[in-house]
C-alpha cells in the first residue's frame, strides 16, 4: 500500500517538475497581409497582398529582377477582386478573383490578371496560358516608401486608378466600371418589380386596417404599371371583401386568364376558380 502511495506521489512530483508545453510564438511577419478595397459606382474592388519593406535593399534590377514575371507583392500571389464586371487597362475582364502579376523592365512595366490563385505557392509556376489580360502600366517617380503599398486614387463613379507604391516607383493601371449601364439596369428592374410592391402594399393594408378604399388605390397604382395575374387577384379579392362581388369577378376572370400563361407561378390557381364559382351571381 505504501510502494502504491509512493509511486503516486512520484508521479505527482514528476508532473509538476515538467516543464510547460510550448507556447507559439508570436512575431512580426517581415511581408505582413494587408488589405485594401474602393467602390467605384457599384462596383467593389479589393486586393489582398503581403507588403515587403525596401529595408536598405535595392529593388528594381536586383531584388525584383528586370524583364521577370513577380508576383507583385510577397509570399503567396497578389490576389485582385472585382465585384462586376470591368476594363482593366482598357480591357474587358469579367467579374471575378484573379492573381495580379507584373513584369517590370526598365522600358516599361505590363501588369497581368492570371486565373491561377495559386501562383509562387507550393511550388506552383506561372502558366501565360491561365492569363486573362496582359496591360502597360503607367510608371512615375514618387518620394521614397519603405512599404510596398497599393492604392485606389483619381476615384470618380465610372472609374479608378491602381497604384503599386514602392521605393520610389509608382506603376498605375487605369480601371473602369459599368456605372451607368449598370445604374440604368437597376432603374429598369426597380421600376418593373415596382407594381409587385404596389400589389403586396394594397394586401397588406386590406388585411391590416381593412382600408379598403386605400388599398385600392395602391393596386391600381399596381395595374398601371403591369397587368399580372397576382395583382388583378388581389384587387379581385379586396373588391369581394368590400361587397363587390359582380367587379370582383371581372378581375378574378382576368387573374386566371393571365394566371394559364403561368402555370407554374399560378399559385393561388385553385383560390381563383374557387372564386369564379362562388362569385357567380352575386353582385
Amino acid at each position: 500500500m505504501m510502494k502504491k502511495f509512493v509511486g503516486c506521489a512520484a508521479a505527482v512530483v514528476v508532473t509538476l517538475c515538467s516543464p510547460p508545453a510550448r507556447a507559439q510564438l508570436a512575431l512580426p511577419a517581415p511581408s505582413p497581409a494587408a488589405k485594401v478595397s474602393q467602390v467605384v459606382g457599384l462596383t467593389e474592388i479589393s486586393l489582398d497582398y503581403s507588403s515587403p519593406a525596401v529595408n536598405g535593399r535595392k529593388i528594381w534590377g536586383a531584388l525584383v529582377p528586370w524583364n521577370q514575371v513577380w508576383r507583385t507583392g510577397a509570399n503567396m500571389a497578389t490576389k485582385i477582386t472585382f465585384a462586376r464586371d470591368v476594363t482593366f487597362g482598357g480591357k474587358p475582364v469579367p467579374a471575378g478573383t484573379y492573381a495580379l502579376v507584373s513584369v517590370p523592365t526598365e522600358q516599361g512595366w505590363t501588369m497581368v490578371l492570371n486565373k491561377d490563385l495559386r501562383l509562387f505557392g507550393g511550388g506552383k509556376a506561372y502558366d501565360t496560358k491561365e492569363d486573362v489580360v496582359r496591360v502597360p502600366a503607367t510608371v512615375t517617380e514618387i518620394p521614397n516608401r519603405e512599404r510596398l503599398t497599393f492604392l485606389f486614387s483619381n476615384t470618380t463613379a465610372d472609374q479608378t486608378s491602381l497604384d503599386l507604391e514602392w521605393e520610389k516607383t509608382r506603376v498605375s493601371v487605369p480601371i473602369q466600371a459599368n456605372t451607368s449601364a449598370q445604374a440604368t439596369e437597376n432603374i429598369k428592374t426597380a421600376v418593373n418589380d415596382a407594381w409587385r410592391s404596389l400589389a403586396n402594399a394594397g394586401r397588406y393594408v386590406a388585411d391590416t386596417s381593412k382600408d379598403y378604399p386605400k388599398a385600392l388605390e395602391y393596386l391600381d397604382d399596381s395595374l398601371a404599371i403591369q397587368s399580372h395575374w397576382l395583382n388583378n387577384w388581389i384587387k379581385a379579392d379586396i373588391l369581394a371583401r368590400s361587397g363587390k362581388y359582380a367587379e370582383a369577378r371581372k378581375f378574378a376572370q382576368t387573374a386566371w386568364d393571365l394566371g394559364q400563361k403561368d402555370e407554374a407561378g399560378f399559385f393561388f390557381k385553385d383560390a381563383v376558380a374557387k372564386a369564379l364559382v362562388d362569385w357567380k351571381g352575386k353582385k
